[in-house]
């Protein structure tokens, strides 16, 4: 197993360095019997448990659902964000008579998919892996010795800040919006 590295020296030529085997741990396809997919199943949660560095998942149905789920999950967060950030900035953009068509709405729902993605997300332990596509990081792992061809590779990231960075933003914007309402129903 080698993989590249940081770049030394020559422009173009990168060093060889080695995975360590106890980050990366292989669902593999296997069907001993009628319950194999829940033993794969098994198998994924006892990984994501242990927090292995690197998860390669070959069975193609349990890796395409949790690729989605990571997908929602950051669809998630990016929208809270970005709600958010409309929020808190179209009364910079908009006219003071425009902005709770705009501002309310949007701040509504960066609010509704923060909590969303606080109630179901944030103590799953799939909320701390991402779907790897770096071909040059997908080198590193052992993928020659997959039986499948189509492997769905979850590599573990700090989400600390992601975390706070949405919850930061949706709940100025809750904040705005309960000002703006106050202002509205005090008229």
């Amino acid at each position: 197993m080698a993989a590249c590295g940081r770049r030394r020296g020559v422009a173009g030529m990168r060093e060889r360095v080695p995975l360590n085997t106890t980050d990366c741990y292989i669902v593999r396809e296997i069907y001993n019997g009628e319950n194999a997919q829940e033993q794969f199943e098994y198998e994924l949660e006892q990984a994501l448990e242990t927090q292995y560095k690197y998860i390669i998942i070959e069975p193609t149905r349990i890796g395409d659902e949790t690729a989605r789920w990571i997908t929602v999950g950051n669809c998630l967060h990016k929208t809270s964000v970005i709600a958010g950030s409309v929020c808190l900035l179209t009364p910079i953009a908009l006219g003071s008579e425009y902005t709770r068509y705009v501002a309310l709405p949007v701040g509504a729902i960066s609010v509704a998919c923060a909590a969303l993605y606080g109630i179901s997300w944030q103590f799953d332990p799939c909320c701390k892996y991402q779907v790897e596509y770096d071909t040059c990081k997908l080198s590193r792992l052992p993928l020659n010795t997959l039986t499948s061809s189509t492997p769905v590779v979850l590599v573990r990231k700090d989400d600390i800040y992601r975390k706070r960075l949405h919850n930061t933003i949706a709940l100025a914007a809750l904040m705005y919006c309960v000002k703006k309402i106050c202002e509205i129903c005090a008229v």
